[in-house]
């Protein structure tokens, strides 16, 4: 009898082990897989960017992209124009709502000078060592996912039955020819920002000495209207014909003239800036491991082919589009005038102040 109350024991005593080993082994298996950096990323993500296209293309394929290797992240997207991304995020110091802001440099630069951004780094952001130096973002604050050139936009077809100049100037937009033919955007827009310092450089300044660009403004100010407030009030205009003639970027032109506006885009002689769009960390966000998986997420192949096919944005990382889209993107880079975005950070109060006692009352009187 105690043989066998020995062996029962014992029998026991082994089946107890081999269940322990094979939860052991389950735990071993499920902590080391493949998987485990994606599963262990985790929580709500709050991403800001422009809206429209760039909105849609996040939500519709970005996202779902993203929460294919990511899937316990839950993403919510905030819209708006850079400047009022810069002023919520301004606002949440201290308790920030957003954790990624997707936004033009000009505005970016104003954010870093203000404290609102993490420093990155390459550890943690592997991706970010693809990118091009020249699209470098002062003290690594945020990272370029893509660019477009500036320049001027023309409807073709209006220009051809009006019998009007093909610009090739910046100071082509100050023509006679103009009145009643352009609209450009107010200075705290990045369109009517770059404009204004492109025009200080066609005439011998700089960002550094705007003075030539103000005169040439107020010049353009007579032919029009009215400044539109925005983007897409730019956009209506071209589109109902009642603008022949704006500044804005490559990438807009292209979205347009897929959509039926016989737009035509051109850098002019004097050369153009480049509109950086970066991705930042917000300082203090909720999900800081997140945001940095998100934002190396948008440098990937697949994420900047699709920047590039879908929104036409010039990719931050060296990737093979299709041949297409390669060709509608290339652009003479030896005419790309390297903007100082920390002087113009620095002088935006001062223009806007300019803008709207010198520039904005001469608005019509041409």
């Amino acid at each position: 009898m105690k043989v066998r109350r020995w062996a029962s024991l014992i029998l026991a005593l082994t089946l107890a082990g081999t269940l322990l080993a094979a939860c052991g082994e389950s735990v071993s298996t499920q902590t080391n897989g493949s998987d485990s950096n994606s599963t262990a990323i985790a929580g709500e993500l709050i991403v800001a960017g422009n809206g429209a296209t760039v909105e849609a293309l996040m939500k519709d394929e970005i996202f779902k992209k993203f929460n294919d290797k990511y899937p316990e992240v839950k993403l919510s997207y905030v819209s708006g124009v850079s400047t009022d991304i810069v002023a919520k995020v301004t606002a949440q110091q201290g308790s920030p709502q957003i954790d990624v802001a997707v936004i033009e440099g000009g505005e970016q630069e104003a954010g870093r000078a203000k404290g609102l951004w993490e420093t990155l780094d390459s550890s943690q952001i592997p991706n970010m060592s693809k990118v091009d130096e020249s699209l470098k973002v002062n003290e690594n604050s945020g990272v370029t996912v893509n660019f477009t050139p500036m320049g001027i936009s023309y409807n073709a077809k209006l220009v051809r039955e009006k019998g009007l100049p093909v610009p090739e100037s910046w100071n082509d937009l100050a023509r006679p020819e103009m009145k009643g033919n352009i609209t450009l955007t107010e200075m705290s827009s990045n369109f009517g920002r770059s404009a204004t310092i492109m025009l200080a450089y066609a005439n011998g300044g700089s960002e550094k000495d705007m003075t030539a660009g103000f005169d040439k403004l107020k010049t353009i100010a007579g032919y029009m209207p009215t400044f539109a407030k925005t983007a897409a009030q730019l956009q209506q205009n071209l589109q109902n014909h009642t603008s022949v003639y704006t500044a804005w970027t490559m990438a807009r032109s292209v979205v347009q003239k897929d959509q039926g506006v016989e737009l035509e885009f051109v850098i002019p002689q004097e050369g153009a800036n480049i509109v950086p769009n970066v991705a930042s960390l917000v300082k203090g966000a909720k999900h800081p491991e997140a945001a940095k998986a998100f934002i190396d997420f948008l440098l990937t192949e697949d994420v900047q082919i699709l920047y590039a096919t879908k929104l036409y944005y010039n990719t931050a990382v060296d990737v093979k589009l299709p041949e297409d889209t390669g060709k509608l993107l290339d652009f003479d880079k030896s005419k790309i005038v390297a903007l100082d975005y920390e002087v113009i950070s620095q002088k935006m109060k001062e223009w806007l102040d300019t803008f709207n006692k010198e520039v904005a009352p001469q608005v019509g009187k041409q």
